[in-house]
């Protein structure tokens, strides 16, 4: 256990720690349900319609897919219903927010081998937090580095390599964990990192290309599996 302070293991959050698969669709459902009831002039499914457009448009950070629907639908901004949309949103997703079942026994282990804990996320840092505070999993983290803080995405480099200096961990010594085949897995390892897929829907095509190309990119099935590899 001697020297073990340059290791650091990343995780992504959404697929990864946390199981985001629906939580979001039914929250955006919920949220349209109060708004059509009170008054918003569509039926649910052309409003959700509306709804997935915008968020396709603005991107999923954007903070007001709500006030530009109603100002698509009724021309202006309806602070009422955009009140109802927004709190029926964030009731719904924190209620659904959940980790995976093996999540903190994970987190456990880890901090157990002596590693060190961090996130590297492509999103807003205020909102990352927030997830890993809602989860209650925060304490275990020495810091989040977000594409909003370091102008760069995963897979960019850059991302990675701001990362490892903020941690001063060793890249060699270090493990990316995410469920994403190219942001996670491909851009830890060619920031010289190894990495860990979790959750992955990986094509047998990327499969071939870890085996031919000799990446070190190991393939889980859920987050648990992480002792068996660390």
């Amino acid at each position: 256990m001697m020297n073990n302070d340059d290791r650091v293991v990343f995780f992504d959050i959404d697929g990864t720690l946390l199981d985001t698969t629906a939580f979001a669709e039914t929250a955006r459902k919920a949220a349209i349900g109060l708004m059509v009831d009170n008054g918003l002039p569509l039926d649910k499914d052309e409003a959700y319609g509306v709804l997935k457009t915008i968020i396709r448009e603005k991107g999923s950070n954007y903070g007001k897919h709500f006030n530009v629907l109603t100002q698509v639908v009724l021309g202006h901004e309806d602070p009422m219903l955009v009140a109802l949309g927004m709190i029926t949103y964030h009731n719904v997703k924190i209620a659904l927010l959940r980790p995976y079942a093996e999540t903190i026994d994970t987190l456990i282990y880890l901090k157990s081998q002596g590693y060190r804990l961090a996130v590297i996320s492509n999103g807003i840092t205020i909102k990352q937090w927030e997830k890993l505070v809602r989860l209650n999993v925060y304490s275990f983290f020495d810091a989040v580095i977000t594409s909003e803080e370091v102008g760069k995405k995963k897979p960019d480099k850059l991302i990675y390599d701001v990362a490892l200096r903020k941690m001063k961990g060793n890249p060699e010594k270090s493990v990316m964990i995410g469920n994403k085949f190219k942001e996670d897995a491909l851009g830890a390892v060619n920031a010289g990192l190894s990495a860990i897929l979790v959750n992955s829907d990986i094509t047998e095509e990327d499969r071939d290309y870890i085996k031919k190309e000799k990446l070190d990119i190991t393939i889980i099935g859920n987050i648990g599996d992480v002792k068996t590899v660390l």
